[in-house]
């Protein structure tokens, strides 16, 4: 089968090759892929700022239908619709296993970073890993259940209360998806994005979000103060990954109120405003991808229509037509890409 491999680590070498039909072992699932998201760690995996276990086929965002199951497995059978956590290995003894909480282990193994992931006609997932498709949840909106899992993920990790004012950063597919996310917990959603955004903030109002705000035209902190009284926001979720969003999203809180760190940095160190924290009592929230327990609600989000992931794809390519897919994203043509494998 051709696979899209990550082949060393730098800029580039992502190359299309021929790789052998993966082999199902015992307690794993063989899914055959219908669509495969690009997140923005394949963009930063593709120009060298992420570090895969390369030579490793990328895609963890991903959908498709059983083919075989391993020895062990009762739960699924050929012809299951399903995806599956990007969880292929974790150790099991630690703390953090223990609680569930794969995505703090040691030793967690990844799809499409540590194992051969969805770039591909064929991968083999952990049968723990592997989620039935509700009724209503087709094959492209569910090759987005990780980024809006990893989005419910932060959002749990808050506490939002109906009437609340809740400002999100960046108007990316993981913005959009926590926008939606916050919206569906009866919060009042603004959205901000740059002049260049324009696509994006057009669909956030499309997809329901109360404010989708360029704040290089528009006085987003007048807004937020109309909104709440004077007081600020209270949850500011930064899903940008632009060192300047964080001042931005720590000055339009409210005292008291709660930021959380969703978008992932080009650089680890950025200049990060502790003083506002201390002053203002601002509660600070680190949110990594997703744990077990979010892909359940998420799929339901998906299923009873308070979550439209088809709504933000965009574009859609072949595996072999990545330098296209990678050029529609850095020239902020699209919004969410999903690639499909070649038949052979």
């Amino acid at each position: 089968m051709k696979a899209l491999v990550k082949q060393e680590l730098g800029f580039g070498h992502l190359e299309l090759q021929d790789k052998d039909i993966p082999e199902v072992g015992e307690n794993e699932v063989k899914i055959e892929v219908k669509y495969a998201g690009v997140c923005g760690s394949d963009i930063h995996t593709y120009e060298g700022h992420y570090k895969v276990a390369a030579p490793v086929t990328l895609g963890h965002e991903f959908s498709g239908v059983v083919v075989e199951v391993g020895e062990g497995v009762t739960e699924f059978q050929p012809g299951n619709r399903v995806t599956s956590e990007t969880t292929f290995y974790i150790c099991g003894e630690c703390e953090y296993c223990q609680n569930g909480d794969y995505n703090l282990c040691n030793y967690r193994k990844g799809l499409g970073t540590q194992q051969d992931g969805g770039f591909a006609k064929y991968l083999v997932a952990r049968k723990g890993s592997v989620h039935h498709l509700p009724e209503h949840v087709d094959y492209k909106s569910a090759a987005m259940t990780e980024p809006l899992a990893c989005t419910y993920h932060a959002v749990e990790k808050t506490e939002i209360h109906e009437g609340d004012v809740v400002v999100v950063i960046g108007p990316g597919p993981i913005g959009l998806f926590a926008a939606q996310v916050a919206k569906s917990r009866g919060a009042t959603v603004i959205i901000t994005g740059l002049s260049n955004d324009q696509t994006r903030l057009y669909k956030a109002r499309e997809l329901g979000i109360d404010y989708a705000v360029d704040t290089q035209k528009e006085d987003i902190k007048e807004l937020v103060k109309g909104l709440s009284e004077g007081y600020g926001a209270d949850i500011v979720f930064e899903c940008s990954g632009a060192p300047p969003a964080t001042k931005q999203g720590l000055d339009l809180l409210r005292k008291k109120g709660q930021y959380g760190q969703v978008g992932i940095f080009a650089k680890p160190e950025v200049e990060f405003d502790l003083e506002k924290v201390i002053q203002k009592e601002i509660r600070v929230i680190g949110s990594r991808s997703q744990r077990p327990a979010d892909w359940g609600p998420s799929l339901e989000l998906m299923n009873n229509g308070s979550v439209d992931a088809k709504a933000m794809i965009t574009h859609e390519f072949t595996i072999a037509q990545w330098d296209e897919a990678y050029d529609a994203i850095k020239k902020g043509e699209a919004i969410k890409v999903l690639l499909t494998p070649l038949d052979e």
